[in-house]
């Protein structure tokens, strides 16, 4: 009896690792408390606005000029979820995980590993002074040789399908799992990619302004415990 009492206690456990209750919502759809802007064209210029505003309850990127919107807490285990659309014209943007330390690429992007938004190419990785390996590395990354995490490197990664964004104007839905040494993502329930070995396992989130408009009405964290790390959500 006492065996069973112990399982049930153990799968509730499980269960409540990955309750909905404890999922953090990064946004709260008024302002970006919470958040940070590292804009180098604000440093030289004090009257510059921020590319980076609240709109209608919505997030929104506004492309220029370029930087990043950071969050202040860094995180570590955790699944992401992002719901964002080109509102105009397509174009481009990106969700940073594991990021760190600014500026360390380019003068502009932190330290971290870029999840690429970019229209028709949702789920490639970009490697911005971090790492990650991935299956078929040679063939979705180039020739060995020429890998890098620096500037003039091979630092983007493919990702696993085509098709899986929604057409410009409608909502996409974004989830990229982080946990210990693994990258997950998934583009409107769809697999695009998976990575392992990466170089970090923690750090702030940023979103990019990278020369697009780009709208978020969502951005939720839901913390993976390592007691759930063999159960964890999967959607594909």
């Amino acid at each position: 009896m006492k065996k069973v009492t112990y399982f049930i206690i153990a799968v509730f456990a499980l269960i409540s690792c990955s309750s909905p209750s404890q999922t953090q919502s990064l946004f709260n759809g008024k302002d970006l408390n919470g958040w940070h802007t590292d804009v180098p064209e604000m440093d030289k210029n004090p009257k510059q606005k921020s590319p980076f505003i609240v709109r209608d309850s919505m997030l929104v990127s506004l492309g220029t000029p370029a930087g990043h919107l950071i969050t202040d807490a860094a995180y570590k285990n955790y699944r992401l979820q992002v719901e964002y659309r080109f509102a105009g014209e397509p174009g481009n943007c990106g969700v940073l995980v594991h990021a760190s330390i600014p500026r360390s690429l380019y003068e502009m992007f932190p330290q971290s590993l870029e999840v690429q938004m970019m229209h028709e190419n949702a789920g490639d990785f970009w490697c911005i002074v971090e790492d990650i390996k991935v299956p078929n590395m040679e063939e979705r990354r180039g020739p060995k040789e020429e890998w890098g995490i620096t500037e003039g490197k091979k630092r983007r990664i493919l990702n696993l399908t085509d098709g899986s964004e929604k057409p410009v104007g409608e909502w996409n839905t974004m989830v990229i799992e982080c946990f210990d040494d693994k990258v997950k993502v998934w583009v409107n329930g769809d697999f695009v990619n998976e990575g392992t070995d990466c170089t970090a396992n923690k750090g702030q989130i940023a979103i990019q302004a990278e020369g697009s408009e780009v709208e978020f009405r969502k951005i939720e964290l839901l913390p993976i415990s390592m007691l759930s790390s063999g159960s964890t959500l999967t959607l594909d």
